[in-house]
């Protein structure tokens, strides 16, 4: 029986520069809240960029909150809320590109996570397009957010969690976003079966997993 090949990312460095970009509040710590926290256990000396790139006052509140919660064991963390326009990347793309190049004169990243190129929004699919327009020679792993549209796809990298991960990004992120209690799909149930799915995928010990998408991996 074949068995699937398994790497340490932190095996090169233990202080790993991490780039964290989402359109709106709670993109990033919805695809990828998991793995953050569990990069940080395996690696406490990680470096973290953290950009989310729209949100009215409220929720920029929200977003600093939910990033510094993710991001409390963390010595070396930048946190970037932006003010484009909510729904309107595509018609301004190229102020938000204008916003890349400045960005990537002065972060250099071991490791990038952003939306997945498929999403079914406009606003991810835009910021996933950028993210390989600008850092061409970089490690990206796009996530996953579940949606009315039903575009999840099949995750071909998948991050293990424990209980102990699952249960932090799940309150964090119900504490951290109240303004989104009112939507049907926001809450533990979502969150968690979403997580059990790519535990199964991936035949996690704990059963739960977050899964991304690996366009390419050069090792």
């Amino acid at each position: 029986m074949k068995k699937l090949l398994q790497f340490s990312f932190l095996a090169e460095t233990q202080e790993p520069k991490i780039l964290c970009l989402g359109a709106h509040p709670d993109d990033i710590e919805i695809g990828c809240g998991g793995t953050i926290l569990r990069l940080i256990e395996e690696a406490p000396g990680a470096q973290f960029h953290w950009v989310v790139f729209s949100g009215n006052e409220k929720r920029c509140e929200e977003a600093y909150r939910s990033a510094n919660l993710f991001l409390t064991n963390v010595q070396s963390k930048k946190i970037e809320v932006k003010s484009f326009r909510d729904s309107y990347f595509p018609f301004i793309g190229s102020e938000i590109k204008d916003y890349f190049e400045e960005l990537k004169t002065h972060v250099h990243p071991d490791l990038i996570f952003t939306h997945y190129s498929s999403d079914a929004h406009q606003d991810h699919r835009i910021i996933s397009e950028l993210t390989w327009n600008t850092f061409r020679d970089h490690f990206i792993l796009e996530y996953e957010v579940p949606k009315y549209e039903g575009d999840l796809g099949n995750p071909n990298l998948f991050f293990n969690l424990n209980r102990s991960q699952v249960e932090k990004k799940i309150n964090y992120l119900c504490d951290a976003f109240q303004t989104q209690k009112g939507k049907k799909w926001f809450n533990e149930e979502t969150f968690k079966s979403i997580l059990r799915i790519r535990g199964i995928e991936s035949n996690s010990q704990s059963a739960y997993a977050e899964g991304f998408f690996c366009r390419k991996c050069v090792i």
